[in-house]
């Protein structure tokens, strides 16, 4: 046997325990991280061939450090919108000051002075904006995401250009003569209904539009829309100007509803704004009195965030002073094939190896990748009971490959002393 062997053995059983130590200082130390996955150190043994079979060399231990990137940790509740934790096995994508991207499931997000969201190791969350239509998702690629930011939810005005207004009107009304209809903007006017909505103009400036109701025949009504910042002193007509639009709707006598191939739809030029198409589809004539249903109109005023919802799926929703409430961006969630040989890198982040898989992007709730909760946080998968319990079996088994090393040092010096 050789002596030397013996010592570089125990040698290499000390470095062993001595990296096993290092991976439970370091979830120690991390037992409180948000989102940090547990290490541990793996051995595996290195032997000599020898083609000798006279004497024995021993060979060696080699370490490899693994870290459990695929394990869930427990959800703590928080009292942020904006803290938020994945259940499932989706990733967070971020990026750091330079713009380049990684995984997290680092959670803790806040708004920085320029109303990024940002987490405690200052990547950026990152997310697709929502502009009305849905958005193109590289799959295999970042391409097309742009940080999180609230600053830009800040006083956006968008003008009203769809909405919908429901109404029952009275099938028993009588019938209004041509001369006296709204849409006749004389000094006087004589209707069956009237019904006012507010809408936005491009600058956020609200307007409201008077809807007047004239049943003009049987089953036949002329609906005629009115700027109200053009209504008279006295608050009657005539108006300033003409009706925006004019249209007739005309109803099944058996059924009450919308005629087919008549319009069930009006588009209202709005001033200073948008044309705003008024969906009608809904309207009845039946045997009662005048009844709205409904009535809905996109658009805002400028006004600035009020909170932010984050929804299951990643969308972010942004409600402001004037009540509306709008989806602005969508968080994607990342997986690999092989989680647990991503690289980890400081700030809780990882980055994908040739081992792990190439990165697949999509959405919550698709694929596995999981549920995206608002208002919580992923606690580190690190158990204090089980690293105390590590440490003491490290330290028992460093301190048996010194007294081994120790053992041999002695033969080596009674060896060496023989020749004295």
């Amino acid at each position: 046997m050789s002596l030397y062997g013996v010592m570089r053995t125990s040698t290499s059983g000390m470095a062993a325990q001595s990296n096993r130590i290092a991976t439970v200082a370091e979830n120690v130390a991390n037992v409180n991280t948000d989102g940090y996955k547990r290490s541990s150190a793996r051995f595996s043994s290195l032997l000599i061939d020898s083609a000798c079979t006279c004497s024995y060399n021993s060979g060696a231990v080699e370490t490899n450090v693994r870290t459990g990137v695929g394990a869930q940790g427990s959800l703590i509740p928080t009292d942020s919108v904006t803290d938020l934790a994945v259940s499932g096995d989706g990733f967070f994508v971020v990026a750091d000051e330079m713009g380049t991207p990684c995984l997290t499931r680092a959670g803790a997000f806040v708004a920085n002075g320029d109303g990024d969201l940002i987490n405690a190791a200052g990547f950026h969350l990152l997310g697709y904006p929502l502009n009305g239509t849905d958005p193109d998702v590289t799959v295999n690629g970042y391409a097309g995401l742009v940080p999180v930011s609230l600053a830009e939810l800040a006083l956006t005005a968008t003008p009203s250009t769809s909405g919908m207004f429901t109404a029952n009107l009275p099938a028993e009304a009588a019938v209004v003569a041509a001369g006296a209809l709204p849409s006749a903007n004389a000094a006087t006017a004589h209707y069956t209904a009237k019904s006012s909505l507010v809408v936005y103009g491009n600058l956020g400036e609200t307007k409201t539009l008077d809807l007047f109701y004239a049943k003009t025949g049987d089953n036949t009504w002329e609906l005629s829309v009115y700027d109200r910042a053009g209504l008279s002193a006295s608050g009657e007509f005539p108006y300033a100007s003409g009706a925006l639009v004019t249209s007739t709707l005309t109803f099944d006598d058996g059924t009450g509803q919308l005629a087919a191939g008549g319009p069930d739809s009006v588009s209202i030029p709005v001033p200073d704004g948008a044309a705003l198409v008024l969906d009608l589809a809904q309207m009845s004539q039946l045997a009662t009195g005048y009844m709205v249903l409904g009535a809905q109109v996109n658009g805002n005023a400028a006004s600035s965030a009020d909170i932010v919802e984050i929804a299951r799926d990643g969308t972010v929703y942004a409600a402001y002073d004037n009540g509306d409430r709008r989806a602005v961006y969508r968080i994607p969630l990342a997986s690999v094939a092989s989680p647990d040989n991503l690289d980890q890198q400081s700030g809780n982040v990882f980055v994908t190896t040739s081992e792990s898989g190439p990165v697949r992007l999509g959405f919550a709730q698709e694929g596995g990748r999981g549920d995206i909760v608002s208002g919580s946080l992923e606690q580190s998968t690190v158990d204090l009971a089980t690293e105390l319990t590590d440490m003491i079996d490290a330290q028992r088994g460093y301190t048996a490959n010194s007294k081994v090393f120790q053992t041999g040092a002695e033969l080596m010096d009674v060896l060496v002393n023989l020749k004295r």
